[in-house]
């Protein structure tokens, strides 16, 4: 049920190789074996690589709390294969820098892209270094804005002190998610595109599988496969209310969303519960609106009880549970 990633056959990013201080005063990641680029003559992982070590094991559960559409960054992170959204930054845009586009994934796996016009794409879906995708994107953003034009920027541990997404956003800013058939917006001309790139944009739209994201509902994203289509819907409710009101819904048959659909479980990501139906393979996006606006209203009325589970619901939540599948 989840999508199928991409395959770009890039080569993982590494930590940067540099030996001294920074002229900004941070401290580049060494070997852990080392001498600490601070000159303190300790070993780096007895220095200040404690503080990454630290960092990198620290898992943020909801990285994207806070921001707005956080259910559709997960959608996007996890979820969409092709898709780019306008991000908005605190204070506007620096000089010289016309847009930041967020984008699922970008050619040859690159983090981000300073483009030759001097616009930045932001990829999401690539491996970060810690345990905070917020603070990894931030990172990579704000290097992403001062870097020359025409290259990409490379992926590297940020600083546990850095700034993470939900201080560099407009907090106010619409996040409007487009998901596209394939992965054209990588380049302004397609056409004339490099071999390399060429040769990544082709292996990325054999890959993508046709995707539309509701009108109607937040964050609900149809999809087609070979066998049969589904529904992905991440939703923003405590997972364990959640649960109850699915559950409540499966038990008096009205869990669907038409004739031969059927909820079928659910994935748990960054903090967030994605119930997913099954839809039969001639149920389009548009077939879809209207019962799942249907379904929202239902779902309203069962998330507002508090009376305890019925026997019958709660053989359905542990149907439910399950059939659930972690993402992250």
């Amino acid at each position: 049920m989840a999508k199928k990633r991409p395959q770009t056959k890039a080569k993982r990013p590494q930590p940067s190789d540099a030996v001294s201080v920074g002229a900004d005063g941070e401290v580049p990641v060494v070997g852990a074996r080392e001498p600490c680029p601070c000159g303190s003559g300790r070993r780096y992982k007895a220095c200040h690589g404690r503080a990454a070590a630290h960092a990198a094991t620290e898992l943020v559960h909801r990285p994207f709390d806070g921001l707005p559409g956080e259910c559709d960054w997960v959608a996007m992170r996890e979820l969409v294969p092709a898709a780019t959204v306008a991000l908005p930054l605190k204070g506007g845009l620096p000089e010289g820098v016309p847009s930041v586009t967020l984008a699922t994934v970008l050619p040859m796996a690159w983090p981000a892209l300073r483009r030759d016009d001097g616009s930045v794409l932001l990829g999401l879906q690539n491996d970060t270094a810690s345990g905070d995708i917020s603070r990894d994107l931030a990172d990579t953003l704000r290097r992403a804005l001062t870097a020359e034009p025409g290259t990409p920027v490379q992926g590297r541990r940020a600083p546990a002190d850095g700034p993470r997404l939900q201080d560099l956003l407009d907090p106010e800013g619409a996040f409007e998610p487009v998901v596209h058939p394939g992965f054209e917006f990588w380049v302004p001309d397609p056409e004339n595109s490099t071999p390399e790139v060429a040769a990544s944009l082709e292996r990325a739209n054999a890959a993508a599988i046709p995707t539309a994201k509701l009108t109607g509902v937040d964050a609900a994203y149809w999809c087609e496969t070979p066998e049969k289509n589904h529904l992905r819907w991440v939703m923003p409710h405590p997972e364990e209310q959640l649960l109850d009101a699915l559950a409540r819904l499966h038990a008096a048959g009205r869990s669907n969303l038409g004739e031969g659909t059927r909820l079928v479980g659910s994935f748990r990501a960054h903090g967030l519960t994605v119930p997913v139906w099954d839809l039969p393979s001639g149920v389009t996006a548009e077939d879809i609106e209207k019962p799942a606006a249907e379904f929202a209203e239902r779902l309203a009325g069962a998330l507002a009880s508090d009376a305890p589970l019925t026997a019958d619901e709660r053989r359905a939540r542990g149907g439910l549970t399950n059939r659930q599948v972690t993402l992250s």
